[in-house]
């Protein structure tokens, strides 16, 4: 197993790099995430990785750190969740939003991810529900009902997932529901 790769950044492109470690040239896949936190080309990078190996390749998975590459593997080894999706998955959302997506059994942010349906949300949910917090790191807690009707109701409303979660952080927990609901959609409007 490639544990991590050090190298120069060659080139970059929407979902891989290419990464020159003392003359050999490999080629890791990654997230929009990753992609967006790259160094200038022709400068040092280190990515932690995951290598897949299938019967017609070997392909190789670079992550900035080690809850990102733990929630691919996590995400790989759930049933109907091939490696192309687990990336969609953390291109799409980061592991703090899925796991806390997870957490409040919110298959709409879920599905909001291209390539996940309903059903397969469901799965997601069923499945790591108990792995997410012990597998990624992380040290969240349950959400708040309110919070899980307040992303429901922005996301319904057109919203994105990440700009409902980040949102419902600046809204006060003493609210009804449809006070909640105004103070967000102020905020939004506010920018």
């Amino acid at each position: 197993m490639i544990e991590r790769i050090t190298g120069k950044l060659l080139e970059k492109s929407t979902n891989s790099v290419c990464l020159d470690v003392n003359g050999i040239c490999y080629e890791i896949e990654t997230t929009s995430g990753t992609i967006n936190s790259l160094p200038h080309i022709n400068e040092k990078l280190t990515l932690f990785t995951h290598l897949l190996i299938r019967e017609d390749a070997h392909i190789l998975f670079g992550f900035n750190d080690h809850n990102t590459r733990n929630t691919f593997r996590l995400l790989i080894k759930t049933a109907g969740i091939g490696a192309r999706t687990a990336l969609s998955v953390l291109s799409t959302l980061t592991v703090e939003e899925l796991s806390n997506s997870i957490l409040m059994q919110e298959p709409s942010i879920l599905t909001k991810v291209p390539g996940i349906g309903q059903r397969t949300a469901e799965r997601l949910i069923l499945e790591l529900k108990n792995k997410i917090k012990s597998e990624t790191g992380l040290n969240s807690t349950q959400v708040p009902q309110i919070h899980s009707d307040l992303i429901n109701a922005l996301v319904s409303l057109g919203y994105s997932c990440k700009e409902a979660m980040k949102i419902i952080n600046f809204v006060p927990e003493n609210l009804t529901i449809s006070e909640s609901i105004k103070y967000a959609l102020k905020l939004l409007s506010a920018g």
